[in-house]
């Protein structure tokens, strides 16, 4: 189906740091790697305690899925997120480190490369309009996807986004 990307497709590789896994779902420009995206949606498993990779020129949106917490530490400042935070902002390229409570963590990931700009909500999905690009990770079941699969809304067909529309999802807006 055009412009969905199904969870059961995912391949989950080390962390740039070595320190966990993360699964991209898409990025752009299309094949870019992790020195050459301009941005990159993914998610990652947490199951233990250490720091995030640095990116230099990259903005950062974190969201918990599912699990624990995970309390961050970034600048001196404390942070805790889970399944019910709102989504949370923070450049890539400043030391931040994670400590995992009550369990593992599965988060999902935005990052662009400035001076592009991310926005995610989390809630009913809604016709929002305009950006770079527009996409929606499901956090339930609905129009014949399964909970956790990313709809590219600017690619799928129309009738698919119309349908999307109020469902509880994680949805992202890349501005420029």
């Amino acid at each position: 189906m055009r412009g969905v990307y199904r969870l059961q497709d995912r391949a989950f590789r080390p962390w740039k740091n070595g320190g966990g896994t993360t699964a991209e779902i898409l990025a752009a420009p299309a094949g870019a790697g992790l020195e050459t995206f301009d941005w990159r949606v993914s998610t990652a498993v947490v199951a233990s305690d250490g720091p995030f990779s640095i990116f230099p020129g990259v903005d950062r949106v974190l969201c918990v899925i599912e699990g624990g917490a995970l309390d961050l530490a970034i600048m001196g400042q404390g942070t805790r997120l889970d399944a019910e935070s709102a989504p949370f902002a923070f450049a890539g390229d400043v030391p931040c480190a994670a400590r995992v409570t009550g369990g593992p963590v599965l988060d999902f990931n935005v990052m662009t490369r400035r001076p592009l700009r991310p926005e995610v909500t989390r809630g009913p999905l809604t016709a929002r309009t305009g950006g770079l690009a527009r996409l929606a990770l499901l956090l339930e079941p609905c129009a014949g996807l399964e909970r956790l699969d990313l709809v590219d809304l600017g690619a799928c067909d129309p009738a698919l986004s119309e349908a999307l529309t109020g469902a509880r999802a994680l949805q992202v807006t890349i501005r420029g």
